[in-house]
Formats: C-alpha cells, structure tokens, sequence
C-alpha cells in the first residue's frame, strides 16, 4: 500500500516535471524572440533628438551671407534653477504640509527652507563659476534664470489649466487653435481664487519643460570652453553640449532683405507641428523677417535621434537631415560698399537720414543691391531687438520694399511715354511755360518759384518747351498740363503697366523642392512690400485697372509732376527705369532667382513706340550731359565716359514731406545695362542730394564688373 502511493507520488512528480519542461520548451522556441525582445526593450532608454540644421543663404556670386556653425553652451536644469524660484519653495511647503499632517506647519516649513538653502548655495555658487568663466555678472545670470523659471512655472499653470479646467468655454471659442496663456490663466485664477489649492495644482503638473536643460551661457572661446568642462565635469544638471547657432558674415549687410532668426514662440509651433522631426521643440529657431522668413519651408532642418540601452550602447540612430540652401540675387559685397558709401559723413551729408536704393541689372531683372538706410547688425539683432525697434529712422522697415514715397519728377519719363502713346503730344509739340504764375489749381514751374524766370525763355533758340527739353529741364508746367490731356482711366492702366500701384517683387519659386513645396504655407511666403498708390486710396492688392478706384482731374495734373495721391516704392521706380531701358519689355524684379533666365510670365511687353522710346531716351540723356540738364552739374566732370558708361537720368524732388530723388538706367558699349533709383529722406533737391549718390552707385556697379569697364590708367 505504502509503495504503491510512492510509485504515484513519483509519477505524478514526474508528469509535472515534463509538463513544465514541455511549458517551458514551448515558451523558448515559440515565444522567447519575443520575450527577450521585451526584456531588451524595457532596457533601452527613450530616444533623444539631435539639433536641427538650418540651411545657408548666398548671394549670386556664392558667398555665404547667413549659415548655422557650431557653439557650445552650458545648459543649466530646471531640477537646479527652480531653488531660485519662491513660487516653487511655496508649492512645496504646500504639498508638504499636507503629506505630513501630523507635523505642524511652521515645523515643515522650516524643514523645507532649510532643504532649499543648501541647494540654493549649490546653485549661487555655480552661477559664480558661469559668471567668471563667461566674464559677466551673477545678477545678469540671475536674471536668465528667473526667465527660464518664469518659462517653466507658466507652462506648468497652463497644464494645470487643461488637466483641471476640461469644459472650459475657451477650448470652444478657440477650437483647432491654441488658447491663449493669459486667457487660461486668467480662468484658472478665477476657478481657483485660493492660493493654496491653485499651488497644489500648479505642483502636480509635470510638463516636459519641468525637465529639460536649458542654456545659461554660451563658450565662445576654446578657453572658456576647457574651463567649463573642467569646472563642471561631475556636477549633476549641468551639460555642455553643441548648439547650431546663426551667423551672418557681412553683419549689417541687407540686414532687412536677409532677415533673421530668433526662438520659436507657441503660436509658430502650430507650423510644421503634423511631423516629429520637422516640429519647433523648445529652443528652436525660425525666421523672423525677410528672406529667413519666406523660405523657412526650405531652410528648416529634420532633426535627427539617436537611441541608447541602459548600458549606453547605441541602439538605434536617425540622421539630421540639413535643410535646403537658397540663394539670392543680390551681390552682397556690392550692397555692402553702397551702404557704407551712403552712411559716410564724408561722402553724403545725408549720412543721418533714411535713404533707399535699389540696383537691378536690366536683362535679367535680378535685384543686384536692395538697400535701407539705417542698417542694424544682424549678429546682435536678438539682444538689441527692442532698442533696434524704436531706433530713429525705422531700421526694422526696409524703405526700398515696404515702404512708398511721392515719386516726385522721377515719374516725368513715364507720363511722357504715356502721353506720346496715347496720341496727346509729338516730340517736338510745345507746351509754353511762360513767366507768369500757372493759375489756381495747377503748379508751377520751378525755375519761375525759384528763379522768377520760365522754360520758354530757356529753351528759346533750342526748340522752345518741347518734349525732351521738359525732360531736360523738369518742366512742372510742361508735364502738370501733359498728364490733364490724358484720359484717367488710361493714365491709371499705363501707371499699373509700368508696376506702378500693385506689388511688384514675387516670391520664392519652390517647385524644384517638392518636400519643401508640399510644407504649411511655404507657397504664400513673400518680403513684405507696399503696393504704393495711383488713386484716392490704396488697393493692397490690386491686379487690374477694375481693382483700382477713379479719380478726379486735379490728382491727374497732379501726377504729371509726381505728387498728389500717387506713392512709389524704390522698387518700382527702379523697375520703371528697367522697363524704358528694354524698350518697352515689362519684366517683374528677382530676388530669388529661378532655374530659367529666358522669357517668362514675368514679362510683358507693354507696347512703347520707337519714337517714344527715342524721345525720352534723348531727354533723359541731356539731363545727364546738357547744359541745362538739372544732374549735369553733377556728371559734367565725371569719367563714367571713359569706363564706357552711358547715362539717362532724371532727378526729383517732392514736398510735403520733402524727399530727394534719382532714377536712371546705364549701358555700356557691349549691351550690358543696369537700373537704378536712390530716395534720400529730407532731402531738399534731387540735384544736391540724390544725384551724386547715383553716380557713385554707377561707379560702384562698374568696379564690380556689371557695366563697362576700368579705364586704362587704372589697368
């Protein structure tokens, strides 16, 4: 009996023992791939994100004009910075006291205070070390950290906001968008008006930006670099790690057309959010103006990842993918001497003053220099924004682009053309300018203001006032009494011909990029550009002449002299010039030059007659070379001749406010040409105070190998 329960007793074992190694048998063959899978997965640690990589822009001779290069910066965490925050030290004692409710509140109190002081000499003595190596202040580095504190705790408001607050009328009236920080918070103040609770609140969100680094100082040198790897190199919460930071090497150069970048704020998170490699994470940078703006589609980087187990073995790694480069069609040591040349006390006594310039090359249309005047320093743009904002003279408002001014007598060519193709005055047709004051509600002619005389005593044994000699001479008379034999609607349809009235600059061409073509709103990027005027208001974004409103006749007199409610950009009375210098061929300015540089759908050929064509070319010529001419004086002496260069010129000048213009085109023996228009802000005479300025940008265009050529002495 007693062996026969043995004999069970061992079978039975036995039979278990073959289950379990038939169990155990089974598990290792069907399922221990995916078992050790798991048990490797829970020791790989979560992914981190490389930097991204923003692409460079050059200008068309491919010289860098902004680029990322790598620093290094010490980056500081939150575990650390937050002893300095007393809101923090609060939320803490809170959340205390109520975990220990059978210490007293004074006991628990003090408990955390004096946990605090320890950590907080921790992080005054670091602060110390940062101020010496960096060579500034602990206050200065204070203060950056009550900003990274401030960043922190209002992110950690608005999560409790969301956690706690889910019927909250603002995620209905804000649907598919982002709420406001304030309005949250404002909410969240009202819903929880007890400090204590609104503490326990705030304490227990824990957003991502409760644990991340952020920088505190950046290492410029190799020195500073060694020092801080020596000083910090066992502290904990205290990195060193390479940052893509943006240079721009000509500094202020085309400061307004290049743009720059600066930190992405929460509403730009909205941009590119759909992928995580594409994304703004905390830190990141995007265009904030001009050409960094508009093609941040294509200049954005796709930050790369790499993964670690916990033994720091590399599990898994993503490469940075560095974004598209771009380039423009301006040549940056051009635009870079002509700012200098106009900001010179000796060579301008405008220096002071706000000055646009733009220089187009004719054939092509591309935008050669696009300069405002005052610059500021693109490298130090993020820490002078404020002061750069407010500073005398606009240098934020590029005043070639964005900004129009009464063209003045610079518009006189084109109301001629006008005119002679609308059959209202032959070249040799004279208008009398005679010596008496013009009349209510016409203007006068300058020489008879200023010199008591008229053009009809000037001009009398050289044809008298006709066409070229008004050109020559700028006639008010001529070209005020000119423009009111001119039907409106057809002086309107020719002005919006010439780019006059309409935005005239596109934007970048991105259909070569697919990727960066397929990205959020990369096709409706473009400069920020005024559309100027050519009626009694200003139509944004006007295409024809049914977009753009009538206008009674004494505004048409108005314009014949380049005043009344007609407002011009730089750029679209150097265009002007462009399109007189093609004969007539209208071809839109390029700043982002494209694949193809033959006929496109950016030109037009708006139908000049050779005789006019001819007439003013001859009128704008004895501006230049005349006697009588009003920019003779200024070109008399000049050996722009002898480097093969040819003048058409035309000065102007408004009031009311006073500017000084001068517009032309200049061709060289080969065929080469070049447009250009300069606006001096203040500026009394076109003659005085513009005039000069455009024959040193000539002569700066003929050094820099665009039109004629060096004289032999100088071979």
């Amino acid at each position: 009996m007693y062996k026969r329960r043995l004999y069970t007793f061992i079978s039975i074992c036995i039979l278990a023992i073959c289950v379990c190694g038939w169990r155990l048998l089974y598990l290792q063959v069907r399922h221990g791939a995916e078992y050790r899978e798991q048990i490797r997965l829970m020791r790989i640690l979560p992914p981190t994100q490389l930097p991204t990589v923003r692409g460079s822009i050059f200008d068309r001779t491919g010289r860098i004009i902004a680029s990322d290069k790598p620093a290094f910066y010490l980056h500081i965490n939150y575990r650390l910075t937050r002893f300095l925050d007393d809101r923090y030290r609060q939320g803490k004692i809170v959340i205390r006291q109520k975990a220990e409710e059978e210490k007293a509140d004074a006991e628990v109190e003090s408990e955390v205070n004096e946990e605090f002081r320890g950590r907080l000499e921790e992080l005054e003595a670091i602060i110390e070390r940062c101020a010496t190596i960096k060579g500034t202040t602990t206050a200065r580095l204070k203060e950056d950290i009550e900003k990274i504190n401030d960043r922190v705790w209002n992110r950690r408001r608005f999560f409790a906001w969301s956690t706690n607050c889910p019927d909250s009328k603002l995620r209905t009236e804000y649907a598919g968008r982002f709420v406001p920080m304030s309005k949250a918070m404002e909410e969240f103040d009202s819903l929880f008006p007890d400090m204590k609770s609104r503490l326990k609140l705030i304490m227990k969100a824990d957003p991502l930006e409760a644990h991340q680094n952020y920088p505190l100082i950046e290492l410029e040198t190799e020195a500073q670099l060694l020092q801080g790897q020596l000083e910090f190199v066992n502290v904990d919460n205290i990195e060193i790690t390479p940052r893509a930071k943006r240079t721009y090497p000509y500094k202020s150069a085309a400061c307004q057309t290049i743009g720059w970048v600066g930190p992405a704020q929460q509403s730009d998170k909205e941009l590119f959010a759909y992928d995580d490699y594409l994304r703004y994470l905390e830190g990141d940078v995007l265009g904030k103006s001009g050409a960094e703006m508009v093609c941040e589609a294509v200049l954005r980087g796709r930050r790369g990842e790499v993964t670690y187990d916990k033994d720091g073995h590399l599990v898994s790694r993503k490469l940075t993918e560095f974004g598209n480069d771009i380039t423009l069609s301006l040549d940056i040591v051009l635009q870079r001497n002509i700012e200098s040349h106009l900001s010179d006390p000796n060579m301008n006594s405008n220096y002071d003053t706000a000055m646009g310039a733009v220089v187009i090359d004719v054939a092509s249309g591309d935008i050669l220099a696009l300069v405002s005047l005052p610059v500021y320093d693109l490298s130090t743009i993020r820490q002078k924004y404020n002061e750069v904002l407010n500073a005398a003279g606009a240098p934020m408002i590029n005043k070639s682009l964005a900004e129009h001014y009464l063209p003045g007598s610079s518009i006189k060519p084109v109301i001629l053309i006008i005119a002679m193709e609308e059959g209202k005055i032959g070249p040799g047709d004279v208008i009398s300018c005679p010596y008496h004051d013009a009349g209510k509600s016409w203007p006068n002619c300058l020489m008879f203001r200023r010199f008591g005389s008229c053009h009809d005593w000037r001009w009398q044994d050289e044809g008298g006032n006709i066409a070229r000699n008004a050109i020559r001479g700028s006639c008010n008379v001529y070209f005020s009494r000119l423009a009111n034999r001119i039907d409106v609607r057809r002086l309107q349809e020719w002005l919006l011909r010439f780019g006059y009235g309409r935005k005239i600059l596109p934007g970048p061409d991105f259909s070569d990029m697919p990727d960066a073509a397929n990205r959020v709103d990369a096709a409706n990027r473009n400069l920020r550009q005024s559309a100027g005027q050519i009626s009694v208001r200003v139509v944004p974004n006007a295409s024809s002449i049914e977009d753009i409103p009538n206008m009674g006749t004494f505004e048409k007199r108005m314009f014949g002299i380049g005043q009344g409610n007609i407002w011009a950009t730089v750029l679209q009375v150097t265009n002007a010039m462009a399109v007189i210098a093609r004969g007539g061929m209208y071809k839109s300015p390029r700043l982002f030059p494209g694949k193809s540089d033959g006929f496109d759908d950016r030109q037009e050929y708006i139908g000049i007659s050779a005789t006019s064509l001819r007439t003013v070319r001859d009128g704008m010529s004895a501006v230049v070379y005349e006697a009588g001419g009003t920019a003779y004086s200024t070109f008399e002496n000049s050996d722009l001749g002898e480097r093969d260069v040819k003048v058409f010129g035309k000065t102007g000048s408004t009031e009311k406010p006073n500017n000084a213009w001068f517009a032309c085109f200049a061709e060289d023996g080969s065929g080469r040409s070049i447009a250009i228009a300069i606006v001096v802000e203040g500026g009394q005479s076109g003659s005085r105070d513009a005039a000069p300025l455009g024959r040193e940008i000539i002569r700066m265009c003929n050094e820099a190998g665009y039109i004629g050529k060096q004289p032999q002495r100088f071979k």
